[in-house]
């Protein structure tokens, strides 16, 4: 027998499977389910692939859909955390400085890359731009954190603040980068800025799907203090929640969740925040309801986002950020309008 929450596991779950389907199949160039079935037969029998079709399938339009399902998932839990810790609906993923530092190290990589020793870039190869970006992320999260102590003592109110003062220092640094750089490198940023799978590969795949693995098998340590700071931080105290120690896993685990990803597909707005939202209103409160099915939504959403990001003036292709924004933004409108804050205790 299906109630209704078990109902909405499984229609998002089918839907998630049908949007799979579809982003692999259309775009630029479209694949059928026969050249698609070829396609991992060869691949098992260690054949290449036998058409031009088997090999975007294989090689592009795979990976990317693979990344984009596991980022999504992972934003998605990401403003799960977030949201609960600062008890408030209305925060992203990374409104500590996170994604900002990503853009800003990112930034510096398009503008300055030419400066650096050949045998450097050699080394690094085409991991110099997400590792610039991931270290940008981290830093940014670690001057946050650290601002943000006062008397040994951290709470979410302050890190707010500071967060959002760290993310306009990552935002300006970025704009004197766009400054300094030359036209193609100016584009390249603000492209990046707006968040794309259009470089996905089999490695990045493996490193966000490794992440999202370690993720999986953490939230379950997560859905009790979660629950019980719902209550308010004096009552999940009670409850035996030692918050200083659960509030610095929380921001560690999102810093490292938010910085890979980001560091790989730029940065795209508003999934981490709207998904957690719409999930609460069909499954209730409960973080072990919540966090599965932002898992599935999330990524749905984002793969949907996609599509539609390859389709709209295909063959060119849209800045996803542009189209979770264009989404995303009326719904935060209505948020506002709904006055659904959660106040955080100082």
């Amino acid at each position: 027998m299906f109630n209704k929450k078990n109902t909405i596991y499984l229609v998002s779950s089918i839907l998630l499977c049908l949007i799979m389907l579809a982003s692999i199949q259309w775009g630029a160039v479209s694949i059928t389910n026969q050249q698609m079935s070829d396609a991992i037969q060869h691949f098992f029998q260690g054949k290449a692939p036998s058409s031009i079709y088997e090999g975007v399938f294989l090689q592009i339009r795979l990976p990317r859909v693979l990344l984009c399902l596991f980022s999504g998932a992972i934003l998605s839990v990401s403003g799960v955390f977030m949201q609960g810790l600062f008890r408030n609906p209305l925060v992203e993923p990374g409104i500590i400085g996170t994604s900002a530092g990503a853009a800003f190290g990112a930034s510096i990589v398009f503008v300055l890359a030419v400066y650096l020793p050949l045998e450097y870039k050699s080394l690094v190869g085409p991991l110099l731009v997400p590792l610039f970006a991931f270290m940008g992320a981290i830093l940014a999260t670690f001057l946050v954190y650290a601002v943000s102590k006062s008397q040994q003592k951290t709470n979410v109110l302050s890190i707010l603040l500071v967060g959002l003062a760290i993310n306009a220092m990552g935002l300006s640094g970025m704009g004197f980068m766009t400054y300094l750089a030359r036209d193609p490198q100016a584009r390249s940023i603000n492209f990046w800025n707006l968040g794309t799978f259009s470089g996905a590969n089999w490695q990045q795949v493996l490193i966000v799907m490794s992440l999202l693995i370690i993720v999986i098998f953490s939230i379950f340590n997560f859905i009790k203090p979660l629950n019980a700071l719902l209550l308010g931080e004096e009552e999940a105290l009670h409850l035996g929640v030692n918050i200083k120690q659960f509030r610095r896993k929380i921001l560690l685990i999102n810093t490292i969740m938010v910085a890979i990803v980001t560091s790989f597909v730029g940065v795209i707005g508003f999934v981490g925040l709207i998904v957690p939202h719409i999930v609460r209103q069909f499954v209730g409160s409960d973080h072990k309801k919540i966090l599965p099915a932002s898992m599935i939504i999330g990524a749905a959403v984002l793969l949907l986002a996609d599509l539609l990001a390859r389709l709209l003036l295909a063959p060119s292709e849209i800045p996803i950020g542009i189209i979770t924004s264009l989404v995303g933004a009326p719904i935060f409108i209505f948020l506002l309008k709904k006055n659904l804050f959660i106040k955080s205790d100082a």
